[in-house]
Formats: C-alpha cells, sequence, structure tokens
C-alpha cells in the first residue's frame, strides 16, 4: 500500500506531557470530583449498613471497633493498594477501565491454542462490563436517596416525602444530559472539595470526643471481629464492601486526568477524609449506640442538619454524574469495539472529545433508576442490590489483570499468581458475602448484566457470522477491475463513495448499483471505518489510501475506540493524496441489509431473532459517520442468515 499502515499496534501517540503547578493542581481538583464522588459519598449509608437488624450485630463497642477496623483496611487494601497501585498500571495508551482493558487482552495476536482462552476473557470482560452498567443505574438512586433521607433525620414527618423529593431530583438530572457536563463539570470538583472537608470536619469533631476509637486502626480487631461473630460477621462484609464502591470508577477515568492528579487527590484529600468521617461515625456510636439508625447525619449537631443535607445531595449528584458520563463512555467504546449497535453519539463539547451524550442510554438509565427508587423506597433496601455489581466487577477486573501482568508484562509466574491469590481473597470474600442478598434485590444488577452481555454478545457474533458469509459471497476486487476494464460502463461526472465493512471484496451495495443503475461514477471510493484496539488513532496514521485502477480507490479510515468517526473529514485529509471530493459532487452509496433467518449462520435461533431485531433498530450510518444525509443513496439486499 502506498500509505502508512494503521493496523499495526505498534502507533504511539505523542506521550502526554506530566502535569506540573497550577495544571496538576487543577487536574487534581477536577479529578477529586469526577473520580471520587462514587465512593465519597459512600459515608451516608455504608456504616448505618453494617449494623442492620439483618446481620444480627449489635452496636457493641467491640463490634463497632471491629467493622471500622474491616472498613479502614478494606480502604487500604482495595483502593489504595489494588487500584491505586497496582490496577493504574494497566493503562490502554492512557485509557482505563474494564473495555480499555479487554482491548488490550484483544490485543494479543491469536493462536490456535489459545482461542478457548480468549473466548473466555472476552466473556468476562463483557459481563465486567454489564456489570458496570448495572451500577450505573444503582449509583444514582442509592446515592440521592441516601442524601435525601437526611429529611428523616432533621423533621421525621417529612420522611414520606424522600422518594418524591428523590424521583425530582433524578428526572431533573437526567434531562439535563443532552446540555453537556462542561457547565456543570466545572463545579464538580470544588463541590466534592466542600464536602470531603465537611465530613472530614464533622469526623474530627467527633473522634475528639472519644478518641479511643482509633484504636481500630489495629488490624486485629477486625480479625477479632469475625472470630466472636463467625458467619454473621462474615456476611457483614456485603455491608462493609460499600465503603470501597467507585473504585471502578477510579480506574475508568484514568485517561481524562492521568494517574498521578488521581493518586494525589486519593492521599491528599479522599482517603484521609473518609477515613475522619468513619471513625467519627464509630465514636458517635461509641457514645450513643441508638445513633446506628443513621451515623452520617446524627454526627452533625442539629443546627448543620439542613445544610449537610444541602451539601450532601450535591455531592450525590456529582456522583450520579460521574457514572451517567462513565455509562456513555462505556457504550462508545462498546461500539466501537463491535460490541453494540449504532448509536446516536452527541458531542457536547467542541473542546473535550470525551464529552458525550448517547440518546438511548440516558433513557435506559433514567427509566431505570426512577423504578429502582419507586420499587426499594431506602437507599437501605437498595443497598442489597449495590453489593453484587460493584464485587462482581472487582473479582473480574483482578483476573483480567493478571491475565495482562503475566502474558503483556512478562511477570513471573508465581508473581502474577501471588498478587492474583491476594486480590482475589478480598473480591471473592465480598462477593460471597454479597450472594445472600440476592433474593433481597441482588439478583436486580444480575439480571441487568445478563441482558447487556446477551445483547452485546449477539451482536458481535452476528456481525462475525453476517462478515463471513458476505465475505463468501464477495466477488474479489481484481476479478471485478479486470470485467470493467473488458466490458467498461457508461461513467458519470462525480465520486461515488461506497462503504464497506471490510477493505476486501466489492461491496454488495456496489454490485446492486451497477446491476440495476448500469453506470459508475467517474471516481469510486471504497471506504471501509476499522476500530483499532487502541484509545486514539493519530491523524498521521488515519488513512490508507490505495489507487486501484479503472478509477477505483481503497480507502481504510482508523479510528481507536474512543473516537467517533467523521466521514467528510477523512475525505478531506484523503483530498490531499490527489483525489477531490467535491461536497456537492459526492454521493454515498449504503447498503440496508434485510436478513432473512436460514439456517447458514452458525447460531441459535433466539440469538438470531434478537440480532435481527437489534440490526433493524440500529441508527443509521448516516447519523453515526456523520454523512451529509441529502447526499445519501440507500440500496436494500436480502442476505439469508
Amino acid at each position: 500500500m502506498s500509505s502508512v499502515e494503521t493496523g499495526s499496534y505498534a502507533i504511539e501517540p505523542a506521550p502526554r506531557a506530566p502535569a506540573e503547578g497550577k495544571r496538576l493542581a487543577l487536574l487534581t481538583l477536577t479529578a477529586l470530583g469526577v473520580v471520587y464522588g462514587d465512593i465519597g459519598t459512600s459515608p451516608l449509608y455504608a456504616l448505618r449498613e453494617c449494623f442492620k437488624a439483618e446481620y444480627g450485630i449489635l452496636p457493641t463497642p467491640a463490634s463497632i471497633l471491629g467493622v471500622l477496623s474491616l472498613i479502614l483496611w478494606s480502604l487500604i487494601l482495595v483502593v489504595s493498594i489494588k487500584y491505586i497501585v497496582f490496577i493504574l498500571r494497566a493503562d490502554n495508551r492512557g485509557e482505563g477501565g474494564i473495555m480499555a482493558l479487554l482491548a488490550l487482552l484483544l490485543q494479543q495476536k491469536r493462536r490456535q491454542d489459545d482461542k478457548r482462552r480468549r473466548l473466555v476473557l472476552i466473556a468476562l470482560g463483557l459481563f465486567g462490563a454489564a456489570l458496570l452498567y448495572g451500577d450505573g443505574v444503582i449509583t444514582p438512586a442509592i446515592s440521592v436517596l441516601g442524601a435525601v433521607e437526611g429529611l428523616e433525620v432533621g423533621a421525621p414527618a417529612l420522611a414520606r416525602i424522600v422518594v418524591p423529593i428523590t424521583l425530582i431530583i433524578l428526572f431533573g438530572l437526567f434531562m439535563v444530559q443532552r446540555f453537556g457536563t462542561a457547565r456543570v463539570g466545572t463545579a464538580f470538583g470544588p463541590t466534592m472539595l466542600v464536602w470531603f472537608v465537611t465530613i472530614a470536619v464533622l469526623g474530627v469533631r467527633s473522634i475528639s470526643q472519644n478518641v479511643g476509637v482509633l484504636a481500630a486502626m489495629n488490624p486485629w480487631y477486625g480479625v477479632r471481629f469475625f472470630i466472636e461473630h463467625g458467619m454473621a460477621g462474615f456476611l457483614t462484609l456485603g455491608a462493609v464492601v460499600l465503603c470501597v464502591t467507585g473504585g471502578e470508577a477510579l480506574y475508568a477515568d484514568m485517561g481524562h486526568f492521568g494517574k498521578r492528579p488521581i493518586r494525589i487527590a486519593w492521599f491528599a484529600v479522599a482517603l484521609p477524609a473518609l477515613l475522619l468521617n468513619y471513625f467519627g461515625q464509630g465514636a458517635l456510636l461509641l457514645r450513643d449506640p441508638a445513633a446506628a439508625s443513621n451515623p452520617f447525619y446524627l454526627l452533625a449537631p442539629p443546627s448543620f442538619q439542613w445544610p449537610l443535607l444541602v451539601i450532601a445531595t450535591a455531592a450525590a449528584i456529582v456522583a450520579s454524574q460521574a457514572l451517567i458520563s462513565g455509562a456513555f463512555s462505556l457504550t462508545q467504546q462498546s461500539i466501537q469495539l463491535g460490541f453494540s449497535p449504532r448509536m446516536q453519539i452527541v458531542h457536547t463539547s467542541k473542546q473535550e472529545a470525551g464529552q458525550i451524550y448517547i440518546p438511548e442510554v440516558n433513557k435506559a438509565l433514567m427509566i431505570g433508576c426512577l423504578i429502582l427508587v419507586l420499587w426499594f423506597g431506602s437507599s437501605s433496601a437498595l443497598s442489597a442490590a449495590y453489593g453484587i455489581a460493584v464485587t462482581g466487577t472487582m473479582a473480574i477486573t483482578s483476573l483480567l489483570f493478571a491475565v495482562v501482568a503475566r502474558l503483556r508484562w512478562n511477570w513471573s509466574l508465581p508473581k502474577v499468581l501471588a498478587l492474583t491469590a491476594a486480590f482475589l481473597i478480598i473480591d471473592l470474600s465480598f462477593l460471597v458475602a454479597n450472594v445472600v442478598k440476592i433474593e433481597h434485590g441482588g439478583w436486580v444488577p444480575l439480571v441487568m448484566a445478563a441482558v447487556v452481555y446477551a445483547l452485546m454478545s449477539t451482536w458481535k457474533r452476528g456481525r462475525t457470522e453476517l462478515g463471513a458469509i458476505q465475505a463468501a459471497n464477495a466477488l474479489p476486487l481484481d476479478t471485478f477491475l479486470a470485467s470493467i476494464g473488458r466490458n467498461p460502463p457508461h461513467r458519470v461526472r462525480g465520486t461515488a463513495v461506497f462503504m464497506t465493512s471490510t477493505p476486501e471484496g466489492v461491496p454488495v451495495v456496489l454490485l446492486h448499483h451497477l446491476k440495476h443503475n448500469k453506470v459508475l461514477h467517474e471516481t469510486v471510493v471504497l471506504l471501509s471505518v476499522q476500530t483499532r484496539g487502541i484509545p486514539e488513532v493519530p491523524d498521521a496514521h488515519r488513512l490508507v489510501f490505495e489507487p486501484m485502477g479503472q478509477g477505483f480507490f481503497r480507502l481504510v479510515a482508523a479510528y481507536g475506540f474512543m473516537q467517533s468517526p467523521d466521514i467528510p473529514r477523512v475525505l478531506a485529509e484523503a483530498a490531499a493524496k490527489g483525489v477531490a471530493f467535491p461536497p456537492l459532487d459526492t454521493s454515498y452509496f449504503l447498503g440496508r441489509e434485510r436478513l432473512v433467518l436460514t439456517g447458514r449462520a452458525k447460531m441459535s435461533r433466539w440469538r438470531k431473532r434478537l440480532f435481527a431485531l437489534m440490526s433493524r433498530n440500529a441508527r443509521p450510518a448516516t447519523e453515526f459517520f456523520q454523512i451529509p444525509p441529502n447526499r445519501v443513496v440507500e440500496l436494500g439486499a436480502q442476505i439469508e442468515f
């Protein structure tokens, strides 16, 4: 080919300039808002859930110190060591998150002997991503509910309006998504900084009245808690895990800020504030065990109850926004990696490519959140559904990280096994402790994940089977061009761009066009858009442009899984190579496939029906590829599937 080959994963984008000075401070402040919104609002409900009646753990001094010790060491071992120290190392050209991790694994060269392992890794990655969607539905509901429930403390008579107010806040939050997060995003950092300072001050105030609570820093209190309470103590981990929710969000947002700002924000602000507040709540319980009904709000003096309610609600909205934006980003990655049909992706900022809005996802999240609030009615009831989604994703991330460390970093097997075993002991303990909650609401994220997994895996499998069928029926391009040379059809002025999913062979839509219209344009471009397993493909490596003769050109545009294709821009860049693409003289030919279900594709019938339904409802290519709709010609084709 006459241009740079973009299929190689050796493409290296320019390294991110290390943040220093004011830029580092700004990134750290912004990361504090976006990354730690979820885990930062956990004090609203985490400690309270540990002393629910279902666990049978009374708030005695020994059990209070034991639970605090478990919370402390969970934050240290899971967030500080696992995610901050190790998981953040598994970046895909600076991007993090479970889909970026999956893309990193898929870059490995395929070998016949590891086909089964590859399929297992893909299945794990997809199910982990599916669980994150469940997290994206549950987090806004439980965070806002937990904040608004402060009304019950300040004015018990207002308890009946907690759910209506929560519904109104959530509805408004989803309605403003289409305007983008640029404006509200600037307030994320300062809002969460106020939140962390507030909860830290409340914690210090309470600790000063009972410094004996600091004894819980000794891990022996956690060990003794398990010894004394046995199975009940172990099952309490199902509530303790609520203090580490948000670890996956921390990893997923790495590409927006870089590792250093995320680490500074955690160790300098988020972790100290969280520990001070949890220990402050523990000191309160040591003084007044009855405060276990809502230790967070009862930590504040009566005169500060209403201001705290406002601050907590603002922080809950920030936490919700971070997960909603994360769901948009996750969907974009899924589309680009071929695990989801095309959807409308609206870029809400001209400066920040990562700020997007996907109407279909926003509507699904909103409906899911509102239903959960109405169904469960309280953050306490909803916490049962929360743990399964979080712990499941944590365990899957540990497994995928182990594969990356072994295959890509060439870590020794004993080192990988030792580290993975340490991670999984914690992750699986949390997961098993949450299994008993399945009948009380834990089934919700599992059902959500199963549905999303079925959709994603079916789409990927269907597109693979459809591509194989089309490739088997495709006419070799050399044969077609030779035929054109022997029997030249009538050529008309202008340029015709034929979109094709693969650069090999002749697109079916081109054959249909020639068969029915008996003409070809003077310039014919076979355009294929491909997604690489890296976040971004540099502009210098975007295009592969190859003259084929007879006025035909092959054009391959490569994008990363964090980028959105822009076909008019691609053609403008290709024009620099000597072929003009005048906008008013260029037509785009697209094929609309109609699947006729037969026994040809190697898929079960229910999957075929589901794939056909998804295919019919996928967004038109004109919207997804930003093609001018008034320059598009669509030709239908029936394909036996």
